[in-house]
């Protein structure tokens, strides 16, 4: 059981119960999850069982108490996985974009654990029973590296090394328009205060987010190819910054707005189409391996569609 103990800010007075608890924790936790725990009595306001729709005032003090969940059947799947670097305590793949990391709703089967597992032999235990070994994580749809732990001892250095910004992680990221040489976002992160599903930086409760990028290569008006780095790694961090800076990540239909709608012309439109997905790629990790001490440095090749849309964007232009 976790239990998390808040206190109603100041800028928050009257907002709903629900919806303060959902701010405050997500992603982790969703509104719909809060309102569960609400009718379980797992929620309380000032020490007692409070409605959803309770409104807060500042100072009020908020338990929050959130089971473990059910741990799943983890089925090994052969997936072919795309191994970048391994060795006894640690593995580097190339994810695929499709692929979701780890279990959840309406995602039991086919995640990037059961390809591990399979490759790797039995992990539980390490990360938890639902998340073995994984101590970051892609969005379904971006491709890239990632690491996974396969000991006790990495699983541990790798989460220290994540959250104290110790790990270098460098993005391809083809945008829209035409976006200046070099850029920085640094703005806070967090749930949209009006769309659950995305993630904003006018979020009442945002955790601190530092993106920075430069230009690799234009094409004419349409597209360019971005190098981000990220010294955080917020939900959606690259995908809310640079939507937010004018330039949203190609063929991402949460954040492009009227230009995701529009695609774009020509031979490109048709491969992005295609793709149907942001194209967004995790194209570098480089960290100190959390046993050896040595310096651990993978690039992941882009995969297939992106190449496709890259090279149609080329052929538009000739």
């Amino acid at each position: 059981m976790q239990e998390h103990h808040l206190d109603v800010p100041p800028q928050s007075s009257g907002q709903r119960l629900d919806a303060l608890v959902a701010e405050i924790l997500g992603p982790g936790l969703s509104r719909a999850q809060v309102q569960r725990l609400l009718k379980e009595g797992r929620v309380t306001l000032e020490g007692q069982p409070a409605r959803a729709s309770a409104k807060v005032r500042p100072g009020q003090a908020i338990v929050v108490q959130v089971p473990e969940p059910e741990p799943l059947e983890l089925i090994p799947e052969d997936q072919g996985l795309w191994v970048l670097y391994e060795d006894s305590e640690l593995i580097v793949v190339n994810k695929a974009p499709g692929v979701v990391v780890h279990p959840a709703a309406g995602h039991a089967s086919g995640t990037l654990v059961a390809g591990l597992l399979h490759h790797c032999g039995d992990l539980s235990g390490i990360g938890g029973k639902l998340r073995p070994g994984i101590v970051h994580r892609l969005d379904k749809d971006t491709s890239g590296a990632l690491v996974a732990a396969k000991s006790e001892a990495a699983h541990r250095g790798l989460v220290a090394a994540f959250a104290t910004g110790r790990v270098e992680k460098t993005y391809l990221a083809l945008v829209h328009g035409r976006p200046p040489l070099s850029g920085q976002a640094a703005s806070a992160i967090g749930r949209h205060p009006l769309d659950r599903k995305r993630m904003s930086s006018q979020a009442r409760h945002g955790k601190n987010a530092l993106t920075s990028w430069r230009l690799t290569r234009r094409f004419g008006q349409d597209a360019s190819l971005l190098r981000v780095n990220i010294a955080t790694g917020r939900t959606h961090q690259i995908r809310v910054h640079l939507f937010e800076a004018g330039f949203p990540v190609c063929g991402d239909r949460t954040y492009g707005g009227r230009r995701a709608r529009s695609g774009l012309p020509g031979q490109a439109g048709q491969a992005l189409k295609a793709a149907g997905r942001q194209m967004l790629h995790a194209l570098r990790l480089a960290f100190e391996h959390p046993v050896s001490g040595e310096r651990v440095e993978v690039t992941a090749p882009l995969p297939a569609d992106f190449r496709a849309v890259l090279r149609a964007l080329e052929a538009d232009r000739a």
